[in-house]
């Protein structure tokens, strides 16, 4: 039997270096709450990105382009290029932020550290919802694409399956599912760059269904307040590139490879979207117009123009590459999941069990089997529900635009304690980023912000319970 060791609690180190200024450097003594934990420095610069990238998904756009072409009146091009500008300021801060505390948990331990204690458990509490139920959802596309395929086999039998084989990559260790994950990754590369070539072709052989600047100016008059409404919608397909975050103690580079991988992460999947946006654009056999006029056809958009600029047999290889894509999207989100309830269950604010690390592979197995079991029952429970898939992702995206604004607002915290480092770039961006997010917020439906307010009120009734138990460990 394998051996498992329990992580060491955290240790404070010195907040500040011998300058008096904020101690950034991750080879030098760590800053507060820093950490002796046993995961392995396994990941590079490269299987960092494939992680951010796995679980973006490089064909996201797929599910949302008649959505995003009905709301923005044709200028999906420029919608991805404001989302991707948009949550740059997301990029900018986490960037920063992990430099400060190059820790497994991600947002919880940039909140905790720049914000405080409470604050800290409130940013995890919020992002469980991401990390947990995203890759539920991936899940259970992946399971409702396969059955598509093969329609014999039963929806949730696909998403049970695509559950246990990366929940056992992920045991297997984090390299391992790494170097896999970047096999699928370059398999989705080139069935998306399958797509682009056929496009091209397409748009040469017999030239644009509408004006080539359309993709960016939309049909018709522009229309900016149509355009920041569907930016609200494709900011959602980024969600998981901040996960790479979560491999921080995990990346043989150390914090500077962490941060460049989120940029990277970030620039990559935008331009991928941009593109598809533009070509797809071009090609839809159904004007924005018709769109908008039928909401039924939106989700099948993107398949209706490949089918009509290509044929079928492109619209199968799209469908198989995102049910396989979906599933390693979801492996990514679990080993997230699995970093921010470890680092949660160290610092005592989740049960310490969870806390433990497999000698052997570095592995916290016992969170990853803990994230596995809550998005198995979630995407089983989805898969036999018609409105499964929409309650899904009404949960799951406003919990992350909570988490998103305490990290810009953790910039703040940290670098307003030393005045002499209170520039644009700690102060003006991540307000910025604030905004954004705060914008999102207030377009999201009802019902998830809703389901928001309650997760909300749910996490700080057990902050208060810990408060009340743990005299010693302040709320706030």
């Amino acid at each position: 039997m394998r051996s498992i060791v329990r992580a060491r609690p955290h240790r404070r180190g010195p907040a500040t270096a011998p300058s008096g200024r904020p101690n950034t450097d991750p080879m030098a003594t760590p800053p507060p709450f820093a950490d002796e934990g046993t995961l392995h420095r396994a990941l590079g610069f490269r299987d960092l990105v494939v992680y951010g990238l796995l679980f973006i998904a490089p064909m996201a756009p797929v599910g949302v382009f008649g959505t995003l072409s009905a709301k923005s009146h044709g200028a999906v091009a420029l919608v991805y290029v404001m989302a991707t500008v948009a949550m740059a300021f997301t990029a900018h801060s986490y960037a920063r932020m992990v430099r400060v505390a190059p820790q497994a948990g991600s947002v919880y331990t940039y909140a905790r550290v720049g914000l405080g204690e409470g604050p800290g458990f409130i940013a995890g509490w919020m992002a469980m919802l991401d990390y947990l139920l995203i890759p539920a959802v991936a899940y259970l596309f992946s399971g409702i694409a396969m059955h598509a395929l093969v329609p014999s086999v039963p929806s949730w039998l696909w998403t049970a399956a695509a559950v246990a084989v990366t929940t056992g990559l992920n045991l297997w260790g984090v390299r391992a599912a790494a170097a896999v994950g970047f096999v699928v990754l370059a398999m989705e590369l080139a069935v998306l760059a399958v797509f682009v070539v056929t496009a091209v072709i397409a748009l040469a052989q017999d030239g644009p269904r509408r004006g080539w600047l359309t993709p960016f100016t939309g049909e018709g008059d522009f229309d900016a307040g149509a355009v920041l409404s569907a930016v609200s919608v494709a900011v959602l397909s980024y969600l998981g590139f901040d996960a790479i975050a979560a491999f921080a103690e995990e990346s043989a580079g150390g914090s500077p490879k962490v941060a460049r991988a989120l940029v990277t992460c970030l620039a990559v999947a935008g331009t991928l979207f941009v593109l598809q946006g533009y070509l797809a654009a071009l090609l839809a056999p159904m004007s924005p117009a018709e769109l908008a006029a039928r909401p039924v056809g939106q989700g099948a958009a993107f398949y209706d123009t490949v089918d009509a600029a290509t044929g079928l047999w492109l619209h199968h290889l799209v469908a198989a590459s995102k049910a396989l894509g979906a599933a390693f999207a979801a492996l990514a989100g679990q080993a997230a999941a699995g970093r921010l309830l470890f680092a949660m269950a160290r610092d005592r604010r989740l049960p310490g069990r969870l806390a433990k690390v497999d000698r052997a592979s570095g592995v916290p197995r016992l969170a990853v089997l803990g994230a596995a079991a809550v998005t198995l029952l979630a995407a089983v429970w989805a898969a036999q529900r018609p409105d499964g898939l929409d309650r899904l992702v009404s949960v799951v995206d406003v919990g992350a635009l909570v988490a998103f604004g305490l990290l810009h607002a953790s910039v703040i915290g940290w670098f307003a304690r030393d005045a002499g480092r209170v520039l644009a770039r700690h102060v003006a961006v991540p307000l910025l980023g604030l905004a954004v997010v705060i914008a999102v917020i207030a377009t999201a439906a009802t019902a998830a912000q809703r389901v928001g307010a309650v997760w909300l009120a749910a996490g700080l009734l057990v902050l208060a319970g810990q408060a009340a138990r743990r005299p010693g460990v302040p709320a706030g």
